[in-house]
């Protein structure tokens, strides 16, 4: 069961040693603290609980500063898949981990929040067509067009229109670490992850 936090930096290119160009996207990575074990007797559920980053010390609460000890920016909670409980085992609170614990190769799956484009109509939502300039119309390249069924006189659920886009939770399976640096504490993953330069993304090994 591996897992980090990390933050989105940018995007580059990694040649293999067959000089083979692959697109990688480039993950900062703090150390990692383990804050929490949880089990089944205390609170219901198996899981460990992480926290990374720093945060300054008049932004942080009291109770936060009681669980972790000191002022941290992310906490996240990651759920072990089936068959992988017995690995929290090892995990004992105030464990450090870093991004050495990835090894390039290694197929992940990753989580991050999509980049936010607000209220978009139906062609840049969902791809329509528009319509066509012939025939008298003038104004409607871009109108969703009939949006009704003539029976039910009402438009059904699921219809799509338009609407916000963007700023959802979005997970790609199946990436590959390419590169790791526990020196810099960076990742590299093959492909493109969702989101901006500095979305929080959550890192799992599949």
């Amino acid at each position: 069961m591996k897992f980090i936090i990390g933050t989105k930096a940018g995007m580059t290119q990694v040649f293999d040693e067959n000089g083979v160009c692959t697109a990688a996207t480039i993950l900062k990575v703090s150390t990692a603290k383990v804050s929490q074990v949880k089990n089944v007797e205390t609170d219901g559920y198996v899981a460990v609980q992480i926290a990374t980053g720093e945060q300054k010390e008049h932004r942080v609460a009291k109770a936060q500063k009681g669980h972790f000890g000191t002022g941290v920016r992310f906490v996240k909670e990651f759920r072990p898949k089936v068959g992988d409980e017995a690995t929290l085992d090892s995990m004992v609170k105030d464990t450090t981990f870093d991004a050495s614990v990835f090894t390039p190769g290694d197929l992940i799956a990753v989580s991050a929040i999509s980049k936010g484009k607000g209220f978009q109509g139906v062609v840049k939502r969902h791809g329509f067509a528009g319509g066509r300039r012939t025939h008298g119309q003038k104004h409607s390249e871009r109108e969703p067009g009939s949006i009704g069924a003539t029976g039910l006189n009402r438009v059904m659920k699921g219809q799509r229109m338009a609407g916000r886009m963007g700023s959802d939770a979005i997970t790609i399976k199946n990436l590959r670490v390419l590169q790791v640096n526990p020196t810099e504490n960076v990742l590299l993953v093959s492909g493109a992850i969702p989101g901006r330069k500095g979305t929080l993304v959550e890192v799992r090994g599949t």
